[in-house]
Formats: structure tokens, sequence, C-alpha cells
């Protein structure tokens, strides 16, 4: 065992998950949220009360955290709203970016993924093996089809990494044409992005979610409230990678 493996493990034991509905640690949750976000995409989200990054999707979501048993913080988390709670929002938040007609058709029972962020302290493969072990059982035990969500890239440099990871993505991840969506803020095209043969620098969930199995549904969209790009990607939960399948499965039963 490598010094590196045995420190992750050794991580992995100090952390605990939890699904919740509780306010209060929901809001625990949005201050993460907000501290992460903020920082990351230079925005203040349109928060409403400083500080706290909030929507109305949050009171219908479940709320997967990750906290550290040692100092009772809470130090990831990501939300999942049901198809079956969206009646009092009228629709998933991604269909405020894309144009989701395409997947109308999906048959079987769809759930939206969204917030995702992890503190920059503990961004290693303890944490986010974690959060998706616990999305994972959540998604079995609910009889879970299909999973989307908004994957977002941050915009600082004005958008040439967001276009270099956004291509990427869609060469080697670009999900079946049935499953396709249009983004309604198209990302502005880049006329004078620098060339660079430097290898394309995906942010860790984003990895996460490609091998978690995910696709990329197309072209991403401009968030201009986060000023980020973000990608639809869709997880037909069936096809989780086989490696994961079988920790999570075996957790779960």
């Amino acid at each position: 065992m490598t010094a590196q493996t045995a420190k992750a493990r050794q991580s992995s034991r100090q952390l605990r998950t939890d699904i919740t509905r509780d306010p209060a640690t929901i809001e625990q949750a949005q201050r993460l949220r907000y501290e992460v976000f903020s920082a990351e995409y230079g925005s203040d989200l349109g928060a409403t009360t400083p500080g706290i990054d909030a929507d109305a999707y949050d009171t219908l979501c479940d709320h997967l955290i990750v906290i550290d048993s040692r100092t009772g913080n809470l130090i990831a988390t990501t939300r999942v709203l049901p198809e079956s709670r969206i009646r009092e929002v009228s629709e998933f938040y991604s269909a405020g970016e894309f144009d989701l007609s395409a997947l109308a058709s999906l048959s079987g029972s769809v759930a939206e993924l969204g917030r995702t962020c992890v503190h920059p302290d503990y961004r290693n493969g303890a944490t986010i093996s974690l959060l998706w072990a616990t999305l994972a059982e959540y998604l079995i035990r609910h009889g879970i089809d299909y999973l989307i969500g908004c994957a977002s890239i941050g915009m600082s440099d004005g958008g040439h990494k967001a276009w270099r990871i956004a291509n990427h993505l869609q060469a080697t991840y670009l999900a079946d044409e049935s499953f396709r969506v249009t983004p309604l803020r198209e990302l502005p095209h880049l006329t004078n992005a620098p060339a660079t043969d430097r290898p394309v620098d995906v942010p860790p969930l984003i990895r996460a979610y490609m091998r978690l199995g995910a696709r990329v549904c197309g072209a991403p969209c401009w968030d201009p409230e986060f000023r980020c790009a973000d990608l639809l990607v869709l997880l037909e939960v069936d096809n989780l990678a086989a490696r994961y399948s079988r920790h999570f499965m075996g957790r779960a039963s």
C-alpha cells in the first residue's frame, strides 16, 4: 500500500455521509455552496441572503452531504430532485438552461443532480468517492433510471479553458443522438483562442461524473449569474461503470 493510498483510507474513516431534508443542515450546505461557488466563479450568485446560495429547489430536494467527524463541519454536498417533486417548480432546474424536449421520451424514472461542491481542503479521492457512493445507493434504492444535471466550468480566463474542456468532453463522452439537448444561451465562441498542446484539465467533479458512466448531451450553455459554462450530463443508472456499480450495489444491498 502506498503512503497516498493509506492517507486516503485514513481520511475516509474520518468522514461520514448522510441524506437529509433538515432545514438547519440544508443551510450549512447552502453556506458551503456560496463559499465555494462565489470563490470559483467570481460571482455573488444572485444571493438574496449574504453568504447563502439558495433557491426554490432546495426544499424539494434530498441533500447528500459529507461531514468531517472530527470537526462536525459539512465539507461536501450535492442535491437530488426526483421528477415526482417538480410540480411546485414546474420543471427541472436545468430546463432553465437547456431545451430538454429530447429527454421527454425517456422511459423510466428521472432525477436531477445539482449544486455539487466540495470544500477545497477535502478535494481528494476519499471525499468524492464517499459522496458518489451515497449517490449510487440513493439512485438504486429509489429506482432511478436516469440522472441528469449541469456540470459547471469556470470562465475566469474569458472562456478559453471552458471551450477546451467542453470540446474534449463532447469528443470523448458525447451521448447518443436521442439524448442531445440544445442550450438556451449558447456559450460565446472565441475567435482568438490561444493555440496550446497542453493536456485538457478537466475539473475533478466532472471527471468523476464520466467515471460513473455519464455522458455529455451536447454543447455548453452560458450561465451569466454564476459566470460559468454548463454542460448537461446524463447518467443511465444501469450503465454505471462496472467497478463503481459492483462496489456501490454491494453496499446498498
